[in-house]
């Protein structure tokens, strides 16, 4: 009968390692573990959040305040219309806003205008307004055409 040993373990002995003598021991307040360099460290960085002056910039620009949608023309009317509304983005200041909407000729856009539509409008702070911007052809019989709407102004003034 043969009996089968087996051994475990490592062929070679483990390596000595000289540290320097200034350098920290893995039990030292560091908390530096010469197996594993990454040291570890108790400092937490601390962030200041200083949040800007709350006072308002104004743009007298207001087209970023408008959106418009429903760009239409009636045949049997004979008008266009077109959709605007208008949001104050200030949470303090009433402003007026002179609009102007222009539908224009897209094929080709040659820089024809159709017609043009203007007015001003008031606008809460916070609030949102919309109204319905026409403009009316002359009745005339008309061949299909290609228009596109524009909001070319919306300059804005404080209340």
């Amino acid at each position: 009968m043969a009996s089968l040993a087996t051994v475990s373990g490592c062929a070679f002995p483990q390596p000595k390692v000289d540290f320097p003598t200034n350098f920290p021991s893995p039990s030292s307040s560091t908390g530096y573990n010469p197996y594993n360099p990454t040291p570890s460290s108790s400092y937490t960085p601390s962030y200041t959040y200083s949040p800007s002056p709350t006072e308002e910039t104004f743009d007298p620009d207001g087209r970023s305040d408008v959106r418009g949608s429903g760009c239409d023309f009636s045949d049997s009317l004979h008008q266009f219309t077109y959709t605007v509304s208008i949001t104050n983005p200030s949470r303090t200041t009433t402003f007026s806003y002179d609009m102007a909407v222009n539908w224009m000729k897209a094929k080709p856009a040659d820089g024809t205008a159709y017609g043009l539509h203007q007015r001003s409008v008031v606008v809460a702070p916070g609030a949102t307004e919309t109204y319905t911007a026409q403009y009316s052809l002359p009745a005339n019989n008309y061949q299909r055409f290609w228009f596109t709407c524009q909001i070319t102004r919306a300059h804005k003034t404080k209340m």
